[in-house]
């Protein structure tokens, strides 16, 4: 752990050496894998770690019946910011969806690029998000599903960066 040390020149400036304490990971990367694993989240990765940003990518899934790993959890606790990349099955994935809630309850910066998806749709789950909140609700309840939703609404309704066409 490093610690603060501030020190008062002559001139009376003061100066920080080091921050009192660093997250691990300075972005989380949320992302559905099908849509862009192999492409889009690749690159940003890639990028990000030749500019040397500390970037957590779970690169395993998680398999179906499994909750949200501890490791997962820990990231996204463990992170100063994230990038929620919202493709168009992004929301057929209740872990793309656990991650994305959990991101916000934990009030870190999220930084959404819209992939291949128009931003108001990602706000009221439309278009090609519809179909999949309707299964999930039947599968999980409403009640578990308006967490999600709220998140979406959420993200959806953050200036971030919109690539491709499809809408």
């Amino acid at each position: 752990m490093h610690t603060r040390t501030t020190k008062m020149s002559e001139n009376g400036d003061v100066s920080s050496r080091k921050p009192a304490s660093r997250l691990r990971w300075d972005v989380f990367l949320n992302f559905r894998g099908e849509d862009t694993r192999d492409t889009f989240t690749d690159q940003l990765y890639k990028a990000l770690d030749r500019k040397n940003v500390p970037v957590f990518r779970d690169n395993d899934g998680l398999k179906q019946g499994d909750s949200l790993t501890p490791t997962l959890l820990n990231a996204i606790e463990d992170s100063a910011a994230s990038i929620a990349i919202i493709s168009p099955s992004y929301a057929s994935s209740r872990w793309c969806l656990e991650e994305l809630a959990t991101i916000c309850e934990f009030k870190r910066l999220v930084l959404p690029v819209f992939y291949r998806v128009d931003p108001s749709d990602v706000r009221r789950q439309k278009g090609p998000f519809e179909e999949d909140f309707q299964t999930l609700e039947r599968r999980f309840g409403v009640e578990k599903v308006l967490r999600w939703r709220n998140a979406m609404a959420e993200v959806g309704g953050i200036s971030g960066w919109v690539f491709g066409t499809g809408w």
